[in-house]
């Protein structure tokens, strides 16, 4: 080997190092430990579920691809005592009516091996297995028509509808459009509305007897005496309500006898008397 030749033989050769099989609080564990205990019912197998001794003896009799009609009694009773066994060991919820499956295949299968008595073609024995053959295909009929409804669309599992809330949409609304001509008409039509509500309030002026009647005996002197023409006690420009006034006040100090009314001939003018 020449000198200058690379050292192929003293190189190391790397080499797959052993995996561990478990991590315990991050260190790696690659052997099992000796004191180590494994419960028995720490591994659960589980196998197909059936839902009664009918499904899981169609199964057996589908998994074959066999004659629901020509069922060959023997092998299926072989194969529905194994798993029958096999729940048992398994330590699974036997339901009874498995058993009682079990004990019609086995009473078939007895039946078949006796032999049968002669008897002519009116009286002929029927087939042991008809009884099991028709409930087969009542069974078979019913699971086919559940499995069709269990394959159409189902709302909240193949399918949702949609929803929105619709309380929170604010509808939006475009404004109309208005002209100016329809502006103007609308407008006329409130000023003639605005019309026919439109009232004067006029205020009457208040008069009272009792001013009326100071007033009155103003005209006298200080002292109550004087001598008055009937007449001048009145102002036309009050109106009517200002003379029902004056009259009511020159009646009412007639009546208390503050003032007199004297009248010197018929017809002669009336004249009001203070009293002093």
């Amino acid at each position: 080997m020449p000198p200058d030749a690379p050292d192929t033989m003293n190189r190391s050769i790397p080499a797959q190092q052993e995996m561990p099989f478990a991590f315990v609080h991050g260190t790696a564990v690659t052997e099992v430990p000796r004191d180590l205990y494994i419960p028995p019912d720490a591994l659960e197998v589980f196998i197909e579920a059936f839902e009664g001794p009918l499904d899981l003896l169609l199964y057996l009799i589908r998994r074959q691809n066999l004659d629901i009609l020509d069922i060959p009694i023997a092998e299926i009773t072989r194969q529905y005592v194994e798993y029958v066994d096999l729940m048992r060991d398994l330590r699974l919820e036997l339901a009874g009516e498995y058993l009682v499956m079990a004990a019609t295949l086995a009473e078939i299968k007895s039946r078949l091996l006796l032999p049968r008595p002669v008897v002519s073609e009116e009286d002929e024995e029927a087939d042991p297995r008809a009884d099991l053959v028709r409930r087969l295909q009542e069974y078979e009929r019913y699971r086919r028509a559940a499995e069709a409804l269990d394959d159409l669309a189902r709302e909240g599992r193949d399918f949702f509808v949609a929803g929105v809330d619709a309380s929170a949409i604010e509808p939006w609304r475009p404004p109309p459009l208005v002209s100016l001509e329809e502006l103007v008409a609308a407008l006329a039509d409130m000023m003639s509305r605005a019309a026919m509500f439109s009232a004067h309030h006029i205020a009457r002026e208040p008069l009272s007897v009792r001013e009326r009647m100071a007033s009155v005996l103003e005209r006298f002197a200080p002292d109550g005496a004087g001598n008055v023409e009937f007449t001048s006690l009145f102002t036309p420009a009050e109106g009517r309500a200002g003379v029902v006034v004056t009259l009511l006040a020159i009646l009412e100090l007639w009546r208390e006898r503050l003032i007199d009314l004297v009248q010197t001939g018929p017809f002669a003018p009336i004249h009001v008397h203070g009293r002093p």
